[in-house]
């Protein structure tokens, strides 16, 4: 559940850069009953991301107040790669999926040769 960088295109050539970790279904329910509840993906994904969006030393970047400027200031398209990225697992190319079973085991092997 480490953080991750994301970034996304601005329509003037700039990158927003954040970290953000997965989203788990708490958050989900959360930042669906804050956006109303409603069919508004764009209420939903501005939620996701004020809850969400870490600045590279893992402060909030957004406070729940913001929500209203992000809307009239992020184009929709903006809103809509935002909202891809925090729903979808985070890429790694670099990591190895963890065998957590086999992690276990040798833990407990470890642990019981030294007692």
């Amino acid at each position: 559940m480490a953080a991750s960088r994301r970034a996304v295109e601005l329509p003037d050539g700039t990158e927003f850069e954040y970290w953000s970790s997965p989203v788990t279904l708490a958050e989900r329910t959360k930042a669906q009953k804050m956006s109303g509840g409603g069919d508004d993906a764009t209420a939903f994904a501005l939620q996701l991301l004020v809850a969400k969006a870490l600045d590279e030393n893992g402060q909030k970047m957004f406070s729940p107040g913001e929500v209203a400027e992000l809307r009239n200031e992020l184009p929709a398209a903006v809103v809509e790669s935002l909202m891809l990225q925090l729903l979808q697992e985070p890429e790694s190319d670099d990591e190895e999926p963890t065998d957590m079973k086999s992690t276990r085991t040798a833990a407990k092997k470890g642990s019981a040769a030294a007692d």
